[in-house]
Order: C-alpha cells, then structure tokens, then sequence
C-alpha cells in the first residue's frame, strides 16, 4: 500500500510541490490565536501516553466518537486511557472524510514517526507502543513538541482577571525560545443573562482592581486597569467570541439600568444583553485602538445544544454547532461608529458560518484606511471551517473580494500541543490551490512571484501586522 502522509500529500502538481518544500515548508509558526493552557507551557508538560496527550479535552475527537456509536464514558468519562484510545482506534476507519481522519495521521507522522500504517483495532497495540517509546523521551513535551513544530510566537486566550504569571514564568526562562504571549477575551463581561455567573466575575474583577464595582463607571476602570497588565505583560491581542455583533447604538442610561438590575440578581432579558453586549464591547474596542492593539472577533458558534450534557460535563465538550444570527447590518453599525471617531483597530473577522464568507469579504473593504495594509482581516477558517473546504472557501471570497496576499494566515485555535500540525495542513492547501492555477495558467508561472506569496501568507504577514518582536 503507497503511503497515506508522504512528503507530496495534498500536493498535486509539479508547482504546488515546489511551493510547498522550496517555500513553504520551512517557515517559522507565528500561532496568534490559540487555547493552549499556559500553565502547560510554563510547567513543560509532559505526558504518559497517546491517549493523554490526543484525546484529553479534544472534543473534535469526542465528537466523532460519539457520532460512531461511542459511549460517552471513553469520551469524557471514567474509562481508562487505554481503553479510551481502543475505541478511538477502532473508530478511525470510519472517519474517513471527516477531517479528524488527515489530522491524526498526519499528527501521527510528524510526531511519533508513524506513516508506515493506519490507526485501527488491527494497529492500535503497534501505535500504543510505538507512541508511548516516542513521549519518553526528552524532547517529547509541550515545548519539545512546539519547538519541534518551528513554533516561535503563541498567543493564548485569556480572562481579564487571570494573574499571567505563567505567561512572565515563561518570559523570564532563558531556556525557553519560544514567546507566549496573552490575549484579553473578556466574554464574561457580556454574560448579562446569568446574574450569579456575571456578579461572581465582576466581583473577582473588582478584588483584584481594588474596589467596589457598582456601576458601569467602575466596571470599565476595572476593565481598564485590566488591560493596562495585560498590555505590560506583552498581550497585543484582544478576542470577542460572540454569538453575533449588534451594534446597537449605545446608551449610557439604559446600561447603566441593566447594569444596576443584573447586580441585584435580575437576568437581563434578550434585548437588554444585546444592548449591553455592544455598549461594553464598543468601549472594549476603543481600549484597544488605543493600546494599539489587534481586536479579533469569532462570531457565530450556537452553544451547549445539549443541554442534559452542558448540565453532567460543562462548556467545550462538543455540543457546539454553527448558529444562523444575522451580522452585516449590525457589523457595520459597530465598525462605522469606531470609524467615524478613529477609534477603530486593527480588526480580524472570523466567521463560523460560511454563509457569511462573502459577507466578510465584502465588510473589511469598507473599512480599510491606508493606514496599514490589509487593516481589516477576514480571519481563516475557524472551527467547523479549518479543514480543506472550509479553508479554500474562505480563501477563494478573500481572493475574489479583497487582497489574499495581505492574509495573515493561519492559526491552530486549539488546546493541543500537536494540533500545530494544521498550520502544515493549510500550507500544503494553499501551495496547492496556487499551484494548480499556475499550471492551469490562471496564475503568472513565476515562482519567485508566487512562492514569496505564499511566504507571505505562511509566516511574513502575521509577524508583520501584529507588531512582534520577530524578524520578517
């Protein structure tokens, strides 16, 4: 049997594989946007076994899983990590054509030298073993395998009331090459509909900033002082995961009300939380112009569909899916407002919904100032849309509606230490997308011209726009 990951997979013409191994391949990782928890990078994690390290809190993989008939204890559950990496093994042969299958083998090739066969029941004994001689040793742990992946820059996600004293442990490591910095993603802030869950955090914010928070005043000091730290702690990135953007116009008395009702107890009805939701955001996103930082917003992720195993396994465990809301009229609203007063950042638009790919594509054009090139991103595929169809799509509505080349390429948006991989996956996509058109003659066939593209998009972009500390 030909090998499944070999050096020309996914790369189908005598161009894409010049692109890819002459131009591509050897770019460093700049990985702005990730869930990665800093206590691992900072600690060096180390694991035991496969299963530790690929199956725990992955829920792309749980969710494949279950749709194969898997029950929930060798998910989430009790299970034994053995057991658990059985029933995955034994599912992978019917995951074929969902991206989970590329992602594994391909994981399995660059980390633990494994492309001689497939994960299976019939190869599962083989691949515990041969996976578990590969974690022993002394490079196979969460920088080793960082480092391993060319990774130099990674940008956590983080709360505005977290310390970072693991994001300073690491920068004062001089053994540690790679730069994590933070990211401020204040969600909790908008969280008007769960008073107990929105006054527990407001609280915490205010222990932490020093007073009582008990108007919208204190509230946007306390956010302040907030992301003055994470501003001299090196973050350079705000992050907004929102179900859509309203941008309503905002009013301060009426805020200020809601603001006032949820403090008692009161959850705030639909309409009050997306009022509250685009005044707190609005003022989030002028902190950020002003810090001159990037704002990025993931929008359109519908939530905790399951509500029987939101209640038994919390947030993040694969009952998420693509919600519908509408976006244009109230992104545009909220872009414009910052607009008119120069108040408006750097920006990176993801959407969950392909529906929307056009719609962003057109949106960032409106709003472009000369200021700096490619000002407003249209982000890469995000989630259900980081795998081959989904990425391509959204290359092909930036290429069609705005300027490919200022693309700021791709992040991993995971919490595994051997997801970097899909930065591979993407690179590989984009020589080929280029190169099938520069045999097809839909491109220029010059390769310098093309492949400092893809040099560009890979690596030269990212560390470019965001103002890094790193050579380009």
């Amino acid at each position: 049997m030909k090998t499944f990951i070999h050096d020309d997979f996914l790369l189908d013409t005598r161009e894409a594989r010049t692109l890819y191994h002459e131009y591509a391949a050897g770019q460093p990782i700049v990985d702005y946007h990730c869930h990665l928890p800093p206590s691992e990078v900072a600690a060096d994690k180390r694991w035991e076994n496969i299963s530790q390290v690929w199956l725990h809190g992955d829920h792309y993989k749980w969710r494949a899983m279950r749709s194969n008939g898997v029950a929930e204890r060798y998910c989430t559950g009790d299970a034994s990590d053995r057991a658990k990496f059985d029933q995955f093994a034994a599912s992978m042969p019917y995951f074929l054509r969902n991206p989970v299958y590329h992602w594994s083998h391909l994981e399995l090739a660059r980390y633990f030298e494994i492309d001689d066969l497939l994960l299976s029941s019939a190869t599962a004994d083989t691949v515990w073993d041969r996976t578990k001689e590969v974690l022993a040793r002394a490079e196979s742990s969460a920088r080793g395998f960082m480092t391993q992946s060319n990774v130099v820059l990674v940008c956590t996600t983080d709360d505005p009331v977290d310390s970072l004293e693991h994001h300073k442990t690491v920068s004062a490591d001089a053994a540690c090459t790679i730069q994590m910095l933070p990211t401020w993603r204040p969600d909790k802030v908008f969280a008007v509909q769960r008073p107990d869950f929105f006054n527990a955090w407001v609280d915490q914010l205010g222990a932490l900033t020093g007073g009582q928070i008990d108007s919208i005043e204190a509230l946007l000091a306390g956010l302040q002082q907030r992301h003055d730290y994470f501003h001299a702690v090196g973050c350079r990135l705000s992050d907004y995961g929102l179900e859509t953007v309203v941008g309503q116009p905002v009013d301060p008395q009426a805020v200020e009300a809601i603001f006032a009702k949820v403090r008692k107890g009161e959850a705030a009805t639909d309409a009050e939380r997306w009022l509250f939701q685009s005044a707190l955001h609005d003022a989030c996103a002028r902190m950020d112009a002003v810090s001159n930082w990037t704002m990025q917003i993931h929008y359109g992720a519908m939530r905790n569909n399951n509500s029987r195993l939101f209640t038994r396994l919390g947030p993040d465990t694969g009952f998420d899916s693509i919600g519908d809301l509408p976006i244009a009229s109230g992104l545009s609203r909220f872009l414009d407002r910052l607009d008119q007063d120069e108040a408006l950042p750097r920006t990176i638009l993801y959407t969950l919904n392909p529906r929307d790919n056009e719609v962003l594509g057109t949106m960032i054009g409106n709003f472009q100032d000369g200021s700096v090139p490619g000002k407003l991103q249209f982000g890469s595929g995000w989630w259900f849309n980081d795998q081959l169809d989904g990425m391509r799509r959204q290359m092909d509505a930036l290429s069609q509606l705005g300027l490919l080349r200022r693309f700021v390429g791709m992040l991993t948006d995971s919490r595994s230490f051997l997801s970097y991989t899909r930065h591979e996956y993407f690179r590989r996509l984009l020589c080929n997308m280029l190169g099938e058109e520069m045999d097809s003659g839909l491109l220029p066939h010059d390769m310098e011209l093309i492949g400092n593209m893809v040099q560009d998009i890979s690596y030269r972009n990212a560390a470019r726009y965001f103002g890094f500390d790193l050579p380009t």
